[in-house]
């Protein structure tokens, strides 16, 4: 079964642009277009037996933001470990803070290299 990665956007262009990255070096992606829907579709796949093995969310987006979703992912207990990965265009040490203490596990500031992403990826996801 091949590793897939959610991604959680609210921008069609970065969805697009993960996704293509992501899908080149082998991943399978699941895209979510703001944390509510991050979180049905987590809760989707959990009623399937299945999880992520790496999520990537964006920070600013209507009806939950990243933050938020990151607290709602870390309360499920077979979604704890699950390495989440922030990026976005916030870059302030504070905001960064706020990610640590949600439970992000790594940050990356937009506009990112494929490069990045893909290094992100094979560190998080065994």
């Amino acid at each position: 079964m091949a590793k897939y990665i959610l991604i959680v956007d609210d921008s069609k262009t970065v969805r697009a642009s993960v996704t293509y990255t992501l899908k080149k070096v082998g991943y399978e992606v699941v895209e979510a277009v703001n944390g509510q829907d991050g979180v049905d579709i987590l809760k989707k796949l959990s009623a399937d037996n299945r999880r992520p093995s790496m999520i990537i969310t964006d920070v600013n987006m209507p009806l939950m933001d990243g933050i938020s979703f990151i607290k709602e992912v870390k309360r499920d207990s077979s979604l704890k470990f699950v390495p989440i990965i922030v990026l976005t265009t916030e870059s302030q040490k504070a905001m960064k803070l706020e990610g640590k203490k949600a439970g992000a596990a790594g940050w990356l500031v937009k506009p990112f290299k494929p490069e990045q992403l893909e290094q992100l990826a094979r560190k998080f996801v065994r």
